[in-house]
């Protein structure tokens, strides 16, 4: 826990200087931060997900069109969950199309029973990968967009070796519900080959948000068609409570 407490207050110390100095031209062309605290640390990928409730902190610098964009995850115990640290760049940029590339090493934690000295103990095992990305997205309306998005993982450890993760996704925002109150909607379906194991899914994100309130509240639900990589849960989801750093 004071893991998570000490990457929570250097986040706020960062975010706050740079708030503070954000009207004197610096190096960064923009600065976005948020954390979330969920019920179910799920991932798209089965192998990779917590299964507790775990909190998130993820931080964008922006220069140009060049990004970092480092995503720490903890369970709610102080475990760590998931280090990713992303180097993205829009590569194109028009008026209906976009495509941003990205690499990132990420190391993805679990916790695994060990035999020293005859007696069984449970130790943190860290995962390496080496990852990179492409996603084209096409705008069809100002709130409507479609796309894909590919992803491929090599695993440097005891872990899945060659990892290919493709989606076709779509995006819906800004829709008004109530009084000040808009969601955004986000239908996927994806496939995801791990060495010879490959499975078929589909997925769906949904936020609620006030209109200029920092403050979120997002779900993910997530259901196999057919899948044979473990473990072979039909249906997971999770809520997660969003604040975004201004």
């Amino acid at each position: 826990m004071e893991k998570i407490i000490i990457t929570a207050f250097a986040l706020l110390s960062f975010n706050l200087s740079y708030s503070q100095n954000n009207n004197q031209k610096g190096f960064l062309d923009d600065f976005k931060a948020s954390a979330s605290i969920t019920n179910n640390g799920i991932s798209l990928v089965p192998t990779f997900s917590l299964g507790d409730p775990a909190i998130l902190f993820d931080v964008k610098l922006i220069k140009g069109k060049y990004s970092f964009e480092p995503e720490i995850k903890y369970s709610l115990e102080g475990k760590p969950w998931a280090m990713l640290f992303w180097f993205r760049h829009k590569t194109v940029e028009k008026k209906n199309f976009s495509l941003r590339t990205g690499i990132h090493p990420g190391v993805n934690f679990r916790t695994i029973q060990i035999n020293r000295d005859v007696v069984n103990e449970n130790i943190i095992e860290a995962r390496r990968f080496i990852n990179a990305e492409i996603a084209p997205n096409f705008i069809i309306i100002n709130n409507i967009t479609v796309g894909a998005y590919y992803l491929y993982s090599r695993g440097l450890d005891n872990s899945p070796k060659n990892n290919h993760f493709l989606v076709a996704n779509s995006f819906f925002s800004n829709i008004n519900l109530f009084d000040n109150y808009q969601a955004s909607v986000s239908p996927q379906v994806y496939y995801l080959k791990q060495d010879k194991l490959d499975g078929l899914y589909t997925v769906g994100f949904i936020t609620i948000n006030k209109k200029l309130s920092p403050i979120s509240l997002s779900f993910i639900l997530n259901k196999a068609i057919e899948t044979k990589i473990l473990p072979e849960d039909d249906f997971t989801w999770n809520v997660s409570i969003n604040y975004k750093f201004k």
